[in-house]
């Protein structure tokens, strides 16, 4: 595989069926140029989800074997970093928040009706379990403050947290 280092400006990020983000298009030398991120690369992914159109982006690529599916209508590469965006480089913390806060709008349901975490009025899903959601005994309208790993929500405007702690109580 090739390694491809390309600058180019911005134009639109690419959604998957379900709302991911699964790559992005760069105009590079007046092409369009289409970056897959592969399913497991979130950083790449919430770097992206938080681009504006026309910065500058100086990327790190791998060329893709020929679809099986037959040609596109531009060049198609997989994305292996983004490494600088309109001359600096990208801090990880930018990526994503530290902490996770707001006030409990809504609660969450696992798939067997158990209450299994809160939707925030930032628009973040703190997901507890419901062990953790009866250990926590919130209520809508509580002041919430959540630590974890978390995923970009497949709806946008939020993230989705695994929550290690909320208020300052362990979960894990």
């Amino acid at each position: 595989m090739t390694t491809t280092r390309l600058t180019g400006s911005f134009e639109q990020i690419i959604y998957g069926p379900k709302g991911s983000v699964e790559g992005l298009l760069l105009s590079v030398d007046d092409a369009i140029v289409q970056l897959v991120i592969a399913k497991e690369d979130e950083n790449n992914a919430t770097l992206a989800a938080s681009l504006a159109a026309g910065q500058t982006l100086v990327v790190s690529t791998l060329e893709l074997p020929p679809s099986s599916k037959g040609p596109g209508e531009h060049r198609v590469l997989a994305l292996r970093k983004i490494t600088r965006i309109d001359g600096a480089t990208p801090a990880k913390s930018a990526s994503r928040p530290s902490g996770y806060t707001g006030r409990i709008a809504r609660f969450n349901y696992a798939r067997h009706g158990a209450p299994n975490g809160y939707v925030l009025d930032s628009g973040d899903f703190i997901h507890v379990r419901p062990d953790g959601f009866a250990k926590l005994k919130l209520r809508i309208g509580d002041s919430v403050t959540a630590e974890g790993d978390a995923h970009f929500l497949a709806t946008g405007g939020g993230w989705a947290v695994d929550a290690r702690s909320v208020k300052r109580t362990r979960l894990k």
